[in-house]
């Protein structure tokens, strides 16, 4: 058990301090562990922390809950990153509430890759959003270096990961929670399948729920994480805006895809680019263009199409059941295909990723 991470984790415990105040106690005291040794007169005498504060951190209560933790990553696979680290993404530690730990689980994607989009909408996306989505990731994924990051949601957030698993992106699914759940848990599938190709991210201990709150706090972690953010769909008020006006403070760029006037999906888009706080975009090319990133690098070589794609008993079923209907819901697939909604969910996710099943607003399928 590494007793230096026990320090840095009961850091990150002590309540009501957070990432600032926490950093300025490191700052003062030289280290996560030196924090816990000052005496409680010393710690009373740093700027913004008073009596209460310096009470609980002297407890030894915050070490044993910290090492309870620790036992739980060790058991999980998860992984620890430190804001001293030299694989903390250091495009984030520039962000003056970035997390002190970062709690990472999956394979070991590079948090430093050299171009890091955060693509982020609404969670009701229409298949305009959706196929605009897939499009965008599959354009960059003909670049060298490309880390794609999302917050694993409903809508245009699952589908960016999605379409990364697709055309072989890694991807980021950055949580509102601890690491010992899913939310929603329907995308429970498709974030194991992440941590093969990529990870999940969270600054959340394990027991923390996804509480309405910790959403915002999320959602600093997308914008901190990348160069840039894009926005395809978003109403006027929601998760998609606020991750936008975060990047926008952190000085970094934001991208919006232009939706038709009046439409309720496209308001928050076409609100950020009225307002100049995001230009407008029409695909990886304007991206690309923007960032600089077709200057600097060549593009991958196109994966070769496959022809042949060899599939299982339980795939060939689905996908006769969808070649009879335009479009079908999850409940009616059930009905016809005579399988469990799990088991469906799991089949659906591996034919999409195949390239031949296309989701649909509204839990519906389609044949691509």
């Amino acid at each position: 058990m590494n007793k230096e991470s026990i320090y840095q984790i009961a850091l990150t415990l002590v309540p009501k301090v957070g990432d600032v105040i926490a950093k300025k106690l490191i700052a003062y005291c030289g280290s996560a562990e030196a924090v816990f040794m000052e005496p409680r007169k010393n710690l009373m005498r740093i700027p913004g922390v008073g009596s209460v504060l310096a009470n609980t951190i002297v407890s030894k209560d915050l070490l044993s809950a910290a090492e309870f933790e620790l036992r739980f990553m060790e058991q999980n696979g998860v992984c620890p990153v430190y804001f001293k680290d030299d694989d903390y993404p250091f495009r984030l530690k520039q962000c003056v509430d970035s997390p002190i730990v970062l709690y990472q689980k999956g394979s070991e994607v590079n948090l430093n890759a050299k171009r890091i989009i955060s693509i982020v909408g609404t969670r009701k996306a229409t298949d305009y959003g959706l196929r605009i989505t897939e499009q965008i990731v599959q354009d960059l994924s003909q670049l060298d270096d490309v880390l794609v990051v999302s917050g694993l949601a409903y809508g245009v957030d699952v589908a960016a990961h999605k379409a990364c698993l697709k055309y072989n992106l890694p991807t980021i699914g950055v949580l509102a929670h601890g690491l010992d759940r899913m939310y929603p848990s329907v995308h429970k599938k498709i974030s194991e399948e992440m941590q093969r190709q990529g990870a999940l991210l969270s600054d959340f201990t394990s027991g923390n729920r996804p509480e309405r709150e910790n959403f915002p706090k999320r959602n600093r972690i997308i914008a901190g994480l990348a160069d840039a953010t894009l926005v395809v769909e978003a109403r006027k008020k929601g998760g998609a805006l606020i991750t936008a006006d975060i990047a926008n403070s952190y000085s970094r760029d934001v991208f919006a895809v232009p939706g038709r006037v009046g439409d309720e999906n496209s308001e928050g888009c076409n609100q950020l680019i009225r307002r100049n706080q995001a230009a407008l975009i029409q695909s990886a090319d304007d991206i690309c263009y923007l960032m600089g990133w077709d200057a600097d690098s060549e593009k991958k070589n196109a994966k070769q199409v496959e022809l042949f794609i060899e599939l299982n008993k339980d795939e060939e079923a689905l996908l006769g059941v969808l070649s009879s209907k335009e479009k079908l819901s999850i409940d009616l697939i059930a009905l016809q295909a005579k399988l469990s909604i799990p088991k469906i969910l799991q089949v659906l996710l591996q034919l999409e990723l195949k390239g031949l099943v296309r989701s649909l607003p509204g839990n519906e399928y389609a044949k691509a």
